[in-house]
């Protein structure tokens, strides 16, 4: 398993009785999925090679080679679907990142202090977030925007960030520590979280039962 890793798509339900399975795919089509080699599940235990796959509504039902009956698909559900970062091409739109380049970032202000490092870059729903954890005490996030976050310097190992004055504010005794930040503005960087290709959004999540076939 590797540090650097990129989500191309997330197992859900077994579909039928034959090893299929359901991915919801994070790729910019739904074919993206296998066009960079074996799939190495989250936990790292093992690569899938894609036998077959075809397009089931927001859904990919793949048949993965080794997977023969319902219950190994079932074992494969909620298990994402990883190819290392070098495999991928470089993202073909300016100010646009893959996550897996942005996480571990240094974190630097405009006078060049650093506040913190990147954790990670969630989306709950309203637009991309850093998630940002400081020298002490718990992360914050700050909506990736072209407002908040101005410089993003991946070859120096950096981003700068125009906070608000309260995001790294400690709370006072007595105080209950603030609440995360989940505000978002224009999402800068347009890929999901972990996504394979920017400008792709994750949609539901394909861990449901579908329609066997």
């Amino acid at each position: 398993m590797t540090d650097k890793r990129v989500l191309l798509g997330r197992c859900g339900a077994a579909h039928g009785i034959r090893g299929e399975v359901r991915v919801k795919p994070y790729t910019d089509t739904w074919d993206g999925l296998g066009e960079y080699g074996p799939l190495e599940l989250e936990d790292g235990s093992r690569h899938l090679t894609i036998e077959r796959m075809r397009q089931a509504d927001t859904v990919v039902v793949v048949k993965f080679a080794g997977i023969a009956d319902r219950t190994a698909a079932e074992a494969l559900n909620g298990q994402g679907l990883f190819v290392e970062r070098s495999a991928m091409p470089a993202p073909d739109e300016d100010d646009t990142w893959y996550h897996a380049d942005l996480i571990g970032l240094a974190v630097m202000d405009r006078a060049g202090t650093q506040l913190g490092t990147v954790l990670g870059v969630p989306n709950f729903g309203a637009g991309d977030l850093l998630e940002i954890q400081p020298a002490s005490g718990t992360s914050v996030f700050l909506p990736f925007t072209a407002a908040f976050v101005p410089e993003v310097d991946l070859a120096g190992g950096r981003l700068v960030i125009d906070p608000p004055e309260d995001l790294f504010k400690p709370a006072s005794a007595g105080e209950a520590p603030p609440k995360k930040r989940t505000r978002s503005l224009r999402a800068r960087d347009r890929a999901e979280a972990g996504s394979a290709s920017p400008g792709t959004a994750e949609g539901s999540d394909p861990s449901g039962e579908g329609n066997e076939g």
